[in-house]
């Protein structure tokens, strides 16, 4: 492991912990000076011009802390590690979405980001209907290869969630509170198991206790982390409905488990279906589409491959061109990130920056070839 990115995780971890500076104080002052460790080397007069009096203060009493590797390592001896937002762990697709947490704390292993995945959410008290749709649901797709991702809540979560590992499947557990605490206390023997087969993790520092207000903050990133959304029961006020309007904001897919109409825990799916939601009728049906997300164009591709043919020898402008045509070609009337379009790229043999396809998508929007929705890209209609 490369030692600046360790030596800025260890600087991260001591500002995150600091008490009064949130991640909207530590954007600012990321893109003020660019590290967590140039923030722990300013000089105070910046810093009275990003922070508050008081925030000033708890900052530079902890700068007098001068065992900043110590406490890092201290961290990772207890199987956690942080990934800020610059850190090649950081997962891609928390990126672009709108309030982003500035770094995460995980315990296991982060699902493949090349491997599609799939927010599984519901009702805490859920009926005997949604939790066998949510063990069908699960199975499928862990048997399918598919990561899920849920809140190791009560009832269709932890329900999901236990469905996949006893298929051997991948899932990611996203919590309200520290890593290093399970919530609720009688999921402790699926939140051992999700550490080992995959990743447990949240954007709240080790040893910070379940607190209303922050469960709604972590919706975001279940929904940020998944390519679909998948909801099974919910009534229609509830925290599951939080994730779906964070889900859409963020310009990702919602599918919904249909119920009776007379079934209260139905009334939210049956209302998300009328809105426009697509209706979960089967595992199949959900394992199509996304095949359809993940699907590459087979003429589209070996176009991209010959134009690829003559990049050597072609100056920087031609390259764009190509590069410009590449994505035009990728685009489709189907909304795509550039997530998505930047594994397409190369897995085409085309290569670029995903800064730069970033740049380009913009470019292409204002230009009126391609139309934004969320944080995805779709072709422009006619």
């Amino acid at each position: 492991m490369d030692e600046r990115i360790l030596r800025e995780r260890a600087f991260f971890h001591w500002l995150y912990n600091i008490e009064g500076i949130g991640r909207k104080t530590i954007r600012k002052l990321m893109g003020a000076v660019g590290s967590a460790e140039r923030v722990f080397g300013m000089e105070e007069e910046k810093l009275a011009l990003l922070l508050s009096p008081a925030q000033r203060k708890k900052l530079l009493d902890a700068r007098k802390q001068t065992r900043i590797r110590q406490g890092y390592e201290a961290l990772r001896k207890k199987g956690i590690d942080l990934y800020p937002a610059s850190d090649p762990m950081y997962p891609r697709r928390l990126l672009y979405i709108p309030d982003r947490p500035e770094a995460i704390y995980v315990k296991g292993t982060l699902p493949d980001e090349n491997v599609p995945a799939v927010a599984v959410i519901g009702a805490r008290v859920c009926s005997a209907y949604g939790a066998y749709a949510a063990q069908q649901f699960s199975s499928a797709l862990a048997s399918a290869g598919i990561s899920t991702i849920s809140g190791l809540a009560r009832g269709i979560d932890g329900i999901g969630q236990r469905a996949v590992l006893e298929q051997d499947g991948r899932t990611c557990a996203v919590l309200g509170c520290g890593p290093d605490v399970c919530y609720p206390p009688e999921n402790r023997e699926l939140y051992e198991k999700i550490v080992r087969q995959g990743a447990v993790l949240s954007e709240y520092p080790p040893g910070t206790q379940p607190k209303a207000g922050l469960f709604p903050q972590r919706n975001r990133i279940i929904s940020g982390l998944a390519d679909l959304v998948l909801v099974i029961e919910a009534r229609e006020k509830s925290g599951t409905l939080i994730t779906v309007d964070m889900a859409l904001e963020q310009g990702k897919e919602v599918w919904a488990v249909p119920g009776r109409v007379t079934d209260e825990l139905s009334s939210g799916c049956n209302r998300l279906i009328w809105q426009g939601a697509s209706p979960a009728l089967s595992p199949s049906a959900l394992l199509e589409e996304l095949r359809k997300l993940s699907r590459k164009p087979v003429e589209t591709n070996r176009e991209i491959s010959t134009l690829e043919a003559h990049t050597e020898s072609e100056s920087d402008g031609e390259r764009e061109d190509v590069l410009r045509r590449a994505v035009l070609n990728l685009l489709d009337f189907s909304a795509k990130s550039p997530d998505r379009l930047y594994e397409e790229l190369k897995q085409a043999g085309i290569s670029c920056g995903l800064v730069q396809l970033m740049q380009l998508l913009v470019e292409m929007t204002l230009e009126g070839n391609c139309t934004q929705e969320g944080n995805r890209f779709r072709r422009k209609m006619s």
